[in-house]
């Protein structure tokens, strides 16, 4: 089952949660009250940039409108909306900081 941990980056101490079926991730933030802010959650504030520090693998790759706000953020290639990303189901490790913070 995926691990998410989502680093402090002003936000308090870093907080660990299991996804073991994947999904949204926005979904899995709002169910576990994590700490990324979301404010649109449709890929055209900005609000949920965020970078996968690690485990990048483990989230299904962008979606075209994902990627031009992405462009246009300017993030890199660990650069994530986490209202538009998607966690893959099965082992792993994904961490997590907020670009906000």
């Amino acid at each position: 089952m995926p691990t998410i941990e989502f680093l402090g980056n002003g936000f308090g101490a870093t907080k660990t949660v299991d996804a073991p079926e994947g999904g949204a991730l926005v979904d899995i933030c709002d169910e576990h009250f994590c700490p990324v802010p979301f404010s649109c959650r449709s890929a055209s504030c900005g609000t949920c940039h965020s970078e996968i520090v690690q485990g990048i693998e483990h989230l299904a790759p962008a979606e075209p409108l994902e990627q031009e706000l992405l462009d246009l953020l300017g993030g890199g290639p660990n650069s994530r909306l986490a209202c538009q990303a998607e966690v893959l189901p099965g082992p792993g490790l994904i961490r997590i900081r907020s670009h906000l913070g």
